[in-house]
């Protein structure tokens, strides 16, 4: 498996070794050696799996109590996807990266805790799948509204978002980590 540092150097970009032939391909998609290899000594606790249509968009999220670092792909389709440093102590406070994950690419994300993370879906049917390493708890969950930043969504037009993630604050409003 390829890591490639993204311009925020705890996001990485991981690309694994995708074996084919004329009956399909295999690849694996988190391996703990592999991980540990990388330097990523990282336990996850819950996957989860969403399915999405064109132009929604999802984030951006984060846990204030119970960071969740995330391993994020994409199974079907393609999506633009952004993480956000909201880590008030780090150098990189307020800097976002972005990338296009798709199931051509086979690409994965990590995101460590102590950042946001969100996605545009950029075909007309998104599953995005994603390892997370803390619980999901609803009461600790905030976000930062996703055009309160300079990030170049590529839409035309607004996206489809839920109730809640059109009430998010910009990043001024937001609560952050230490």
């Amino acid at each position: 498996m390829k890591s490639t540092p993204t311009s925020l150097p705890e996001v990485l970009l991981l690309e694994p070794d995708v074996h084919g032939d004329e009956r399909g391909w295999f690849m694996e998609s988190w391996n703990r050696r592999t991980f540990l290899s990388l330097g990523l000594d990282i336990d996850f606790v819950q996957d989860n799996h969403s399915r999405s249509t064109q132009g929604v968009l999802r984030g951006i999220h984060y846990q204030l109590r119970h960071p969740q670092g995330k391993l994020v792909r994409v199974t079907r389709g393609a999506a633009y996807d952004v993480a956000l440093d909201m880590r008030r102590s780090s150098p990189h406070f307020g800097r976002w990266t972005a990338v296009e994950l798709s199931a051509q690419n086979h690409r994965l994300l990590w995101i460590p805790p102590g950042f946001g993370h969100g996605f545009l879906c950029l075909t007309p049917d998104v599953e995005f799948q994603y390892k997370v390493t803390a619980p999901y708890d609803p009461e600790s969950e905030r976000g930062v509204r996703w055009d309160a930043l300079d990030i170049p969504w590529p839409l035309e037009g607004l996206p489809l978002l839920s109730a809640r993630d059109q009430r998010w604050p910009d990043l001024t409003g937001a609560e952050s980590y230490p």
